[in-house]
């Protein structure tokens, strides 16, 4: 496992695994955990885009570059790249997300997804030189564990009081265990250049922070946010967000105004899928152990 000096280990407490320090942003320390290594996950991100938006560009791209490079050079088979549905796009009105869609939003409009998108070009380019490329596309992420509350985040706000209000939108929304056993599938089945969405509820906003505020114990979700504000709203985030530490920025509140909802056979008639989790199952355990741990 290679990880920068500075990293928190704390997720990986007790279990047999060997470190390497490095830095994907640097190619020289990837030289030494690449040797003898058959399969590669490369999973490192800037998944929280709206804290430290100036490095989720470079940490994409080339930060996969690197990757790929060293993995060509040391011998690797195959590697698993963790992308995003955020990379898909959006879909048109009553359309759902598939593997076939492409980025299709301004890039500034939503960096993560462009960044996403761009760092899977950039793995493909390499896909027919003799490494096998495999991209799975998860979600939203929930369950225990997320630390570094990236979407756990939206648990926790609304344990705070967060969760009275909610817009017009969706997202599609995966059980953490469904996300391992999704790389795991991919890493065993997965055809060389394909993407796979690793998905599980397609679920409204309004549907999503209602189950949260009853497991939390919070009121119901009872002011719905009119769509003409969202991008006033977003202009003031964008401005605020330059000086105070804010739990999400102007472009994820512009999203939520799209329904990603996503199809997610391709990866069960491929990879050998169970159906997934329910939401309630996943957002019930990330409480628990927020609660367990510490943060509530």
């Amino acid at each position: 496992m290679l990880h920068r000096r500075s990293s928190s280990l704390r997720a990986l407490q007790g279990l047999p695994v060997e470190g390497f320090v490095g830095d994907i942003l640097n190619a020289d320390t990837l030289v030494q955990p690449f040797q003898n290594v058959d399969l590669v996950f490369h999973a490192a991100a800037q998944s929280a885009y709206w804290r430290q938006p100036e490095l989720v560009r470079q940490t994409a791209v080339a930060g996969t570059a690197n990757i790929i490079k060293a993995a060509l050079d040391a011998g690797v088979r195959r590697v698993v790249l963790t992308s995003s549905v955020a990379a898909l796009g959006a879909p048109n009105q009553d359309e759902l997300l598939t593997e076939e869609h492409s980025y299709n939003l301004p890039p500034e409009r939503f960096p993560y997804g462009y960044a996403k998108y761009e760092s899977e070009l950039e793995a493909l380019k390499y896909a027919d030189r003799g490494l096998e490329i495999v991209i799975v596309n998860p979600s939203v992420v929930i369950g225990p564990g997320d630390l570094n509350q990236i979407s756990g985040a939206m648990v926790v706000e609304a344990a705070r009081g967060w969760g009275f209000f909610w817009m017009e939108g969706g997202i599609n929304v995966v059980h953490i265990d469904d996300v391992v056993a999704g790389h795991l599938a991919a890493a065993r089945y997965g055809r060389s250049g394909e993407r796979y969405i690793l998905g599980g509820e397609n679920l409204s906003h309004h549907q999503v922070f209602r189950t949260l505020t009853e497991i939390v114990g919070r009121r119901a979700p009872w002011l719905k946010i009119p769509t003409r504000v969202i991008e006033p709203t977003a202009w003031l985030c964008d401005v605020l967000g330059k000086w105070l530490p804010l739990p999400f920025n102007g472009a994820q509140l512009r999203m939520t105004r799209e329904y990603l909802y996503c199809d997610k056979s391709k990866s069960i008639n491929e990879l050998n899928l169970s159906n997934p989790k329910p939401f309630r199952q996943a957002a019930q355990e990330a409480y628990d152990w927020y609660r367990q741990h510490g943060y509530l």
